[in-house]
C-alpha cells in the first residue's frame, strides 16, 4: 500500500516527469550509491527528449579530464529542428560539483565500478540523470536475485489469499 501512495505523489508532482529508466541496470549491477547530476544538452536534445524518445541502454559514465560525461545515450534525432539537429549518440557532459566528482566518480575509478545511469527525467523544466555507483554481477548473483523476488512475490500472494 505504501508502494502505491509513493507512485501516486510522484504521478502528481508536476515538477517531475519521467523521460527513461534503465531497467536493465538494476538486473545486471548491483547499485552501491546513487547521485543524481544535470545534463548539458542542446536545444533539439531537450525537445526529443521533452516528447519521450531516449534510450539508456548501452550508456556509462566516463571520466575524463576532470569531467564526467554520459557516454552511448541516444537521443533520436528532433526531425522538426532540420539542419540543425544533432548527432543521436554523441558523449554529453554531466553537471555535477567538483567535490562531488572527486567523491563519486574518483571512487568508481579507485574501486573499480562503473557510473551507470539508471534513470532520466526531467526536473523543474531541467534534465537530470540518476548516475549509479555499481558493481558488476555475475551469473550466479543474477539467478539468486531473481529466486528471492520470485519467492517474496509467493508470499505476498498467499498473504493476499487469506
Amino acid at each position: 500500500m505504501a508502494k502505491k501512495d509513493k507512485k501516486k505523489k510522484a504521478a502528481a508532482d508536476p515538477n517531475f516527469k519521467s523521460i527513461t529508466e534503465n531497467r536493465k541496470a538494476r538486473h545486471k549491477f548491483q547499485v552501491l550509491d546513487s547521485l543524481e547530476c544535470g545534463v548539458a544538452l542542446v536545444g533539439s536534445e531537450v525537445k526529443s527528449l521533452r516528447h519521450g524518445r531516449m534510450s539508456l541502454d548501452e550508456s556509462y559514465g566516463r571520466i575524463r579530464e576532470g569531467e564526467v560525461w554520459l557516454v552511448g545515450a541516444d537521443i533520436p534525432e528532433y526531425f522538426e529542428a532540420s539542419n540543425l539537429n544533432h548527432q543521436p549518440k554523441r558523449p554529453r557532459k554531466l553537471l555535477l560539483h567538483r567535490r562531488e566528482i572527486q567523491k563519486f566518480a574518483m571512487q568508481a575509478r579507485e574501486k573499480g565500478l562503473t557510473l551507470v545511469p539508471l534513470k532520466m527525467y526531467f526536473k523543474k523544466g531541467r534534465a537530470k540523470v540518476l548516475l549509479g555507483l555499481c558493481r558488476g554481477r555475475k551469473l550466479h548473483d543474477k539467478r539468486e536475485v531473481l529466486k528471492k523476488a520470485d519467492s517474496q512475490r509467493q508470499i505476498q500472494r498467499a498473504m493476499r489469499n487469506r
